[in-house]
């Protein structure tokens, strides 16, 4: 049986919440996806039925591997479709969120295998996140964020954890892009704003910006 718009939803917001250890609790999902307490814990029984969670009352759910593999499957056609709306029909990686989160919900495998292979397999999407391979697979990153980096450190701007369409007109406006070198020149210690060097040019970047740029030494 296919699954609904809403119980995707529900999987993605599972994909991006889970800790290491696979555990999410029912009031961070309620957060995420803005919706009250008593629906998440009717659609988790519901997961529960399908065996894509472990629930158990006043305990954090547990993702089973059925259900990260599901997760993936859903993250992997969103991703999938942000890189082709970049690479193939010039969108700017600023303006392919909304498109993907239409698109994602489109139940042919052919489609999204095709889009793939079109891509030439693609690795990762625009904004640097691994893209889930048919199997629901993912590569492990080891990055960090550019808010813990020191002084006179050099790194490479590898991706974003947030895709929202004002932070990346913000980082393009600046010249932050994607596989950038970034020189890490003064940090601040009122406000932990940090001073980076990109291109020879000096840019001052605030916390919450630099908390949400990982980057890889």
């Amino acid at each position: 049986m296919k699954t609904t718009l809403t119980e995707e939803n529900y999987l993605k917001a599972l994909f991006h919440l889970v800790d290491h250890e696979g555990k999410v609790t029912i009031n961070e999902l309620s957060k995420f996806l803005n919706v009250k307490m008593p629906s998440v814990n009717n659609m988790m029984k519901k997961f529960a039925e399908k065996n894509w969670v472990i629930y158990e009352t006043y305990k954090p759910l547990k993702v089973t591997e059925k259900g990260r593999r599901e997760a993936s499957l859903v993250v992997r056609k969103h991703r999938l479709t942000e890189m082709f709306l970049v690479k193939k029909m010039n969108f700017g990686w600023e303006n392919v969120h909304e498109i993907a989160e239409q698109l994602e919900h489109v139940h042919s495998t052919i489609f999204f295998d095709k889009m793939d292979e079109i891509l030439d397999y693609p690795k990762f999407d625009p904004h640097g996140e691994p893209i889930p391979d048919k199997d629901g697979n993912i590569i492990a990153q080891d990055l960090q964020k550019l808010s813990n980096c020191k002084i006179g450190e050099t790194v490479v701007f590898t991706s974003v954890t947030l895709s929202d369409d004002a932070f990346l007109n913000y980082l393009t406006e600046r010249n932050l892009l994607l596989d950038k070198k970034i020189k890490v020149v003064k940090i601040e210690n009122f406000d932990k704003s940090i001073t980076v060097e990109v291109d020879g040019k000096q840019e001052i970047l605030s916390r919450k910006a630099t908390d949400k740029i990982l980057v890889k030494k």
